[in-house]
């Protein structure tokens, strides 16, 4: 346990501490009492539009006279459709199921006493998160609906967005008689300092950061809190020999279509030494029609002076912009180790028309999710089946993958003998 003295305001410090004993109190909650509250919350920001949109333009004008990146104001920008979403996710997450009334049977076995498991919380939850206003209430929902609370701390560049959505949460949840403290809003400045508060680990189960690489990276270095890292672009496509042209520029175009952040956008494409010139061609030229900017490696440049000659140190980045790169692969072999070293490793994708190859790539790609001959595109509000995400995570090790209500929980072992 992190015992190191902790550089935030007293406001900040006793916010923390209403959180952690908030998240005590909730996993006794029934889950209608929770799913009341997330209910509130969605028609609290359904009749809270107009002030939150005014914040956010707040937001929006300060940001534009510090210059800002245009990336970062992209992520920032909230519209009646986006702040709508939101509310149509909360109002799905009030009528899931229960996720804590999950029970399982337990693998390990007590002579003459039933064993089981049960879903169980984790408790105190930590969003880290770069622009995104509305992702601290989708992260709210999801926290609330499976027990945990939840500290929020936002960038400076959405603090009047952050703040106003984060008024109307907590009406909601005070009006439902929930625990104080269910959800804070952590200054971003001068309040308390990332590198704090992901190192009290006394507090917190479980950070979750959000946002560009670099705050991630950041989060992942200075935190004593276990994290779930999460992943936005940079991820490959392998184009067979026999792989059609008109699925690999539509899963390409598909990919670029989440808003306002490209989860799984496609940056990287590995094209086999066989492939069609023509085809290579057609295909550059459709992505440069929808804004794209093209580029290559060492072995294509030379070939097609159009395209822009791409680093070395690309390959691991993501661009998070309507840029993709390409490069020359002599197999499949060496793609899938090309991928293997260079992705994100949350989102890679095969076009193919061979079982074969198909079977290879998903057995040896080493990410979270293979996408063969479809399109890799995110959505937060999936139209089908019951899951609701926060976003992706890449690692290896704790619940790689999607980040859903299942992602929030843990199992406790309930082993009850015969009075």
């Amino acid at each position: 346990m992190t015992t190191d003295s902790f550089a935030a305001s007293p406001n900040s410090m006793a916010a923390i501490d209403r959180t952690y004993q908030a998240s005590l109190e909730l996993a006794s909650r029934s889950g209608n009492n929770r799913s009341q509250a997330i209910k509130a919350m969605a028609e609290g920001l359904e009749g809270s539009i107009d002030d939150i949109l005014e914040a956010n333009t707040l937001d929006l004008e300060a940001s534009r006279e510090m210059a800002v990146p245009e990336l970062i104001l992209e992520w920032l920008k909230l519209t009646p459709e986006r702040l709508g979403t939101c509310v149509q996710i909360l109002h799905r997450l009030a009528h899931l199921p229960d996720p804590l009334q999950q029970v399982m049977e337990a693998d390990y076995q007590v002579e003459q006493c039933q064993s089981y498991c049960q879903r169980t919380p984790l408790g105190t939850i930590a969003l880290i998160y770069e622009a995104f206003p509305e992702l601290s209430a989708i992260a709210a929902g999801l926290c609330l609906k499976t027990g945990n609370s939840l500290i929020l701390r936002g960038g400076s560049e959405a603090s009047n967005s952050n703040g106003a959505i984060a008024r109307v949460l907590q009406t909601a949840i005070s009006e439902r008689k929930l625990p104080a403290g269910c959800l804070e809003l952590l200054p971003s400045e001068p309040g308390v300092s990332i590198r704090d508060l992901v190192r009290l680990d006394q507090y917190i189960n479980l950070v979750i950061p959000y946002g560009r690489p670099r705050l991630v990276q950041q989060v992942m270095r200075q935190a004593t809190a276990p994290v779930l890292k999460s992943a936005i672009g940079n991820c490959y496509l392998y184009w067979s020999p026999s792989g059609s042209l008109d699925i690999v520029r539509w899963m390409i175009l598909d990919s670029h279509q989440s808003e306002p952040d490209p989860v799984n956008a496609i940056e990287k494409v590995l094209i086999h030494r066989d492939q069609n010139t023509s085809s290579l061609v057609m295909l550059w030229n459709s992505l440069k029609e929808k804004g794209f900017e093209i580029r290559g490696d060492a072995q294509l440049v030379p070939d097609f002076p159009d395209l822009t000659l791409a680093s070395p140190s690309e390959w691991k980045q993501a661009y998070l912009h309507k840029i993709v790169t390409f490069s020359v692969v002599d197999s499949l072999e060496l793609a899938i180790a090309w991928i293997n070293h260079y992705s994100s490793g949350h989102a890679d994708c095969l076009v193919t028309e061979s079982y074969q190859e198909s079977r290879q790539f998903a057995l040896g790609i080493n990410s979270a999710s293979i996408y063969i001959n479809t399109s890799p595109r995110f959505s937060r509000n999936p139209q089908g089946g019951n899951d609701i995400f926060l976003g992706m995570s890449n690692q290896n090790g704790f619940r790689r993958g999607l980040i859903n209500l299942e992602t929030l929980t843990t199992f406790k072992s309930i082993v009850q003998g015969n009075p």
